[in-house]
C-alpha cells in the first residue's frame, strides 16, 4: 500500500502540472464557456469508456452486452452533439477551432475537445489508462482493508482496556474488604489487648490498694498498742504519785501521837513498809 499510494501521489502531481501548464499556454475563457467545454469533456470521457467496454465484451464472446452498450454510446454521442452547439454558440468560431485540451484526471494524459470516439477508446480502452485504474481500486481497497483492521484494533484495545479497568475495579474492591477484615481484627485485637491490659491495671489497683490497707491497719494496731502501752504507764505514775503523800501523811500523825522513840519505830518501819510497797508496786509496773 505505502508503495501504490507513492506511485499515485507522483501521477497526481504529474496532473496537477499539466492543468498547470495547460492554464499558462490556453487561452482565458469565461465560466459559463468553460462549464459548457467541460461537459464536453465529460461526455467524450463516458463515450470513451462505453466503447472500451463494448470492446472488451466483444472479445470475451458477449455479443448481446457489447451490442447494448453500443445503444448506449449512440445515447451519449446525441448528448455530446448537443453540448458541442451550446459550447459552439457560447464563443467565437475562431476560438472554437482551436483544440482545447483536458488532463486525464486518472492517468495524466492529454485528451482533446474535439477527439473522434475512435481517439477516445483507444484512451480509455487502452492499457496505460486502464492500468491506473486497477492501481487506484487496488489502493482504495487496501485503505478500506487498513481501515478496518485498525478499526478492530481499537476496538479489541478498547475492549481489553475496559477488561482490564473492570479487573482493576474488582481486584480494588476485594483488596478494600481485605482491608477491612484486617482493620476489623487489629481493632478486636487492640480491643482484647486493651481490655486484657484495664484487667491487669485493675488487678495491680487492688492489689496495690489492699497492701496500702494493710500497711495502714498494721500502722494503725502498732498506734493504738503504743497508745495504750503509754496510757497504762501515765495511769500508773499517777497512781503511785497519789498513794506516797497520804503514806508520808500517816507516819507525820503517827509520828505526833506516839513519840520520838515510837516515830522513830514507825518511821523505820514505815520506810521498810514504803519501801516493799514501793517495789511490789514497780514490780506490778
Amino acid at each position: 500500500m505505502d508503495h501504490l499510494e507513492s506511485f499515485i501521489a507522483e501521477c497526481d502531481r504529474r496532473t496537477e502540472l499539466a492543468k498547470k501548464r495547460l492554464a499558462e499556454t490556453q487561452e482565458e475563457i469565461s465560466a459559463e464557456v468553460s462549464a459548457k467545454a467541460e461537459k464536453v469533456h465529460e461526455l467524450n470521457e463516458e463515450i470513451g469508456k462505453l466503447l472500451a467496454k463494448a470492446e472488451q465484451l466483444g472479445a470475451e464472446g458477449n455479443v448481446d452486452e457489447s451490442q447494448k452498450i453500443l445503444m448506449e454510446v449512440e445515447k451519449v454521442r446525441a448528448k455530446k452533439k448537443e453540448a458541442e452547439e451550446e459550447y459552439r454558440n457560447s464563443m467565437p468560431a475562431s476560438s472554437f477551432q482551436q483544440q482545447k485540451l483536458r488532463v486525464c484526471e486518472v492517468c495524466s494524459a492529454y485528451l482533446g475537445l474535439h477527439d473522434n470516439d475512435r481517439r477516445l477508446a483507444d484512451h480509455f480502452g487502452g492499457k496505460l489508462h486502464l492500468g491506473f485504474i486497477q492501481i487506484r481500486e487496488k489502493l482504495d481497497q487496501l485503505r478500506k482493508t487498513v481501515a478496518e483492521k485498525q478499526e478492530k484494533r481499537n476496538q479489541d484495545r478498547l475492549r481489553r482496556r475496559e477488561e482490564r479497568e473492570r479487573e482493576e475495579r474488582l481486584s480494588r474492591r476485594s483488596g478494600s474488604r481485605t482491608r477491612d477484615r484486617r482493620r476489623s481484627r487489629s481493632r478486636d485485637r487492640r480491643r482484647r489487648r486493651s481490655r486484657s491490659a484495664s484487667r491487669e491495671r485493675r488487678k495491680l489497683s487492688r492489689s496495690r490498694s489492699r497492701d496500702r490497707h494493710r500497711r495502714h491497719r498494721s500502722r494503725s494496731r502498732s498506734h493504738s498498742r503504743g497508745h495504750r502501752r503509754a496510757s497504762r504507764d501515765r495511769s500508773a505514775k499517777y497512781k503511785f504519785s497519789r498513794e506516797r503523800p497520804s503514806r508520808e501523811e500517816s507516819w507525820e500523825c503517827g509520828r505526833s501521837e506516839r513519840g520520838s522513840t515510837d516515830w522513830r519505830l514507825e518511821s523505820s518501819n514505815g520506810k521498810t513498809t514504803s519501801r516493799k510497797s514501793e517495789e511490789k508496786e514497780a514490780g506490778e509496773i
